[in-house]
């Protein structure tokens, strides 16, 4: 991965290449990795976002039904 340093601002740099490591998992996977996990916990764990992500799609689908939702475009 590679991240320019412009006109040597490197906090910026450094906050770019933060974004894309978050953006590619490696804090996320740092953080699973840090202690072991049995697999009867992991399961756990999935289900439990399984449901989590079921419970977002539905709010999402039953507020375009009411009207709402559209979405913003990007300004950038």
């Amino acid at each position: 991965m590679r991240v320019e340093v412009r006109n040597g601002n490197v906090d910026q740099a450094i906050r770019v290449l933060k974004k894309k490591l978050q953006q590619d998992g490696l804090f996320n996977e740092l953080r699973e990795r840090e202690f072991f996990t049995s697999r009867a916990e992991k399961r756990r764990r999935e289900k439990a976002a399984g449901i989590r992500r079921q419970k977002r799609e539905k709010a999402k689908r039953e507020l375009e039904e009411l009207g709402g939702g559209k979405k913003k475009k990007n300004s950038r």
